[in-house]
């Protein structure tokens, strides 16, 4: 099973249009401010569907919601390369984030039950790091693809209808996998109603757990931050290529092309690395709690001395920050998914992770216009840095214990 999951997560990562999203919407005449408000509308979308679609797939199978995550994919790549209306590409955000929804927590939850069935519930960091470095370099290649696509092509949209190809093969995957990893299915009309109560009755016992709550918003608070700063890179990068003294001879489209493909490809292999090692650091340090809170601040300093570094434009420093963004996202996050998997009953292990991402996307939305405003209003480097000083001072109240 491990390589269907490493193949799941390969495949996954095979999104062409990640590491030039936010350039593709700018080409498209949108606004920073526009930008924010289109990934919040897929936030904020997630945020409606992610515990329904958990519930779903507690009571339904979960392989069957993983095959619904893929369609929803699909339809919202096409929208993507076919149309340039704001709305009809806030259309492909709800899909796309219908996919995020049906997809997120479930297939962790795949993962660890799993283990419990193979009674190696006590290797999950491990496993699970190891699994991830696979999406990370899936994401690497996926990196150099996408810069050679829009190298070859001198333009943004063609990376989504190629994106389709790797989501088709990978509904094959899924539908491959064992039943047995569905979980606990019922199958009748009253049962399946009484499994949706005693879920919900889980939920609110869980978040009446202050020790869950924080473990919870802790993870959230980091990933949000890291949502909606993320694609920024994009734009510094763009700066990088069109001030580089070299390649003088192709078009800015192409040179950044190039900066970005390669770019990104060093940052998920290094991100690779490091969700695959995450657990030595856990053991160096000796404590998962206070692994997952040192994590968290010094996050929160970098996105904000990556963004003192580009308003300065000093691009290099702040290039280099983001890529430690990226390798400290990737650290964590086993770290939380381990913590956060000992304190949420296996039966409801999909529907309390969907939990946990819906908080993060709540977040992320709220950032994400936030970020989109200040951009616009104080330029890209004082935005990160603002919103690097928020995650800061509202961090001290979600410290978790070991």
């Amino acid at each position: 099973m491990f390589y269907k999951f490493a193949a799941y997560g390969f495949l996954k990562n095979l999104r062409l249009f990640e590491p030039f999203i936010l350039l593709f919407f700018k080409a498209a005449g949108l606004s920073y401010t526009e930008i924010g408000i289109l990934y919040a509308i897929k936030e904020v979308s997630i945020y409606v569907l992610e515990i329904p679609t958990g519930v779903y797939a507690d009571a339904f199978g979960r392989r069957r919601s993983m095959l619904m995550s893929m369609v929803s994919y699909i339809i919202a790549f096409f929208i993507f390369f076919s149309f340039s209306s704001f709305w009809l590409f806030a259309v492909a955000m709800v899909l796309y984030a219908l996919g995020d929804a049906y997809r997120t927590g479930t297939h962790k939850a795949m993962i660890l039950e799993y283990l419990k069935i193979r009674n190696i519930s006590h290797k999950k960091v491990e496993y699970y790091g190891a699994t991830r470095s696979y999406s990370q370099l899936g994401s690497a290649t996926n990196a150099l693809l996408a810069g050679f696509v829009v190298f070859y092509t001198g333009n943004y949209r063609d990376i989504f209808i190629i994106t389709i190809l790797p989501y088709i093969f990978n509904f094959i995957n899924l539908a491959t996998y064992p039943k047995m990893l569905d979980g606990e299915i019922r199958k009748s009309a009253g049962k399946i109603r009484e499994q949706f109560k005693r879920t919900l009755a889980d939920f609110r016992l869980m978040f009446k757990d202050k020790i869950v709550l924080k473990a919870v918003v802790n993870s959230s608070l980091f990933s949000a931050s890291h949502e909606a700063t993320k694609d920024y890179l994009q734009a510094v990068l763009q700066t990088f290529a069109l001030s580089l003294p070299i390649l003088l001879f192709l078009s800015g489209d192409k040179r950044t092309a190039v900066v970005v493909g390669i770019v990104y490809f060093f940052i998920y292999l290094m991100t690779a690395y490091a969700s695959r090692n995450s657990y030595k650091i856990v053991k160096r340090v000796g404590n998962l709690g206070r692994a997952i809170n040192a994590t968290l601040v010094l996050g929160a300093l970098i996105i904000i001395l990556a963004g003192v570094f580009y308003h300065i434009n000093w691009l290099i420093i702040s290039i280099v920050l983001f890529l430690l963004i990226y390798v400290l996202h990737n650290i964590r996050r086993p770290m939380n998914v381990g913590y956060i998997a000992d304190r949420i009953k296996s039966r409801v292990m999909a529907s309390g992770l969907s939990v946990e991402s819906q908080i993060k996307t709540f977040i992320a939305a709220g950032l994400s216009i936030l970020m989109g405003y200040l951009a616009d209003a104080l330029g890209v480097g004082m935005a990160l840095t603002l919103i690097g000083f928020i995650v800061l001072i509202s961090a001290p109240p979600f410290f978790v214990k070991e």
